[in-house]
C-alpha cells in the first residue's frame, strides 16, 4: 500500500489542481504591434477631431466630395468622400453646438429660384431650398455636388456647386477640369 504524499510547494492544497503557470512576457513583436494598433487610435481620433472643429465657412469652400478635402487641401486625402453619392453627417455649428449637414451628388431634375431637386445615380432624390443666386447659371440635367444643413423635413443648401468634383476652394476648378458648357 502506498502513502499519500503531501504537496511539493506550500501554497499548493492537497487534492487541489496545480496551478497555473504564469503567462510569458509579450514578446517584442507583439509590442510593436500594439503600440502600432494604438497610434493609428490616436490618428484616427485627431482626424475625427480635425473634421468636427471645422467650421461652416470651411463646409462652403471644400465640404465632402470636395478634391480638396485632404490635409493641407491634398485631393484624395483623409477625409474626401470623392466617390460619394449621398450621405448625412453632423458638424459643428461654430458656436459650441452642432448642425446636421446632407452631402448629395446628383442631376438636377426640377429647379426654381428657390429650390432645386437632385437626384443620384442610385436614385435617391432631395429637394433643397436654394437662393437665387446659388440657381444662377444651373439648368435642369446639370450634375450638381450640393452640401445643406437640415432642420426637420427642410434641407437648406449652403453650398451648390456645378459639376461633380465637388465645391472647390474660392470657386476655382482645378488645373486641367472641364469646362462648364451647359
Amino acid at each position: 500500500m502506498t502513502t499519500p504524499q503531501a504537496p511539493s510547494t506550500p501554497d499548493q492544497t492537497w487534492g487541489a489542481p496545480p496551478a497555473p503557470a504564469p503567462k510569458p512576457a509579450w514578446s517584442p513583436g507583439k509590442k510593436i504591434a500594439a503600440g502600432a494598433v494604438a497610434a493609428a487610435i490616436v490618428a484616427g481620433g485627431g482626424a475625427a477631431v480635425w473634421a468636427a472643429s471645422s467650421s461652416a465657412a470651411t463646409d462652403a469652400q471644400a465640404g465632402p466630395g470636395g478634391t480638396t478635402g485632404g490635409p493641407g487641401g491634398v485631393p484624395g486625402g483623409a477625409g474626401t468622400l470623392g466617390s460619394a453619392l449621398h450621405g448625412e453627417y453632423v458638424a459643428s455649428d461654430g458656436n459650441g453646438g452642432y448642425v446636421t449637414k446632407i452631402m448629395q451628388t446628383g442631376e438636377v431634375t426640377e429647379l426654381s429660384a428657390t429650390s432645386l431637386t437632385a437626384k443620384s445615380d442610385d436614385g435617391f432624390s432631395k429637394t433643397y431650398t436654394i437662393t437665387s443666386g446659388q440657381a444662377t447659371g444651373l439648368a435642369t440635367g446639370d450634375t450638381v455636388t450640393v452640401v445643406a444643413t437640415e432642420s426637420g423635413s427642410t434641407a437648406t443648401a449652403t453650398s451648390v456647386t456645378d459639376g461633380e468634383s465637388g465645391p472647390q476652394g474660392q470657386g476655382t476648378p482645378p488645373s486641367g477640369a472641364p469646362a462648364r458648357t451647359g
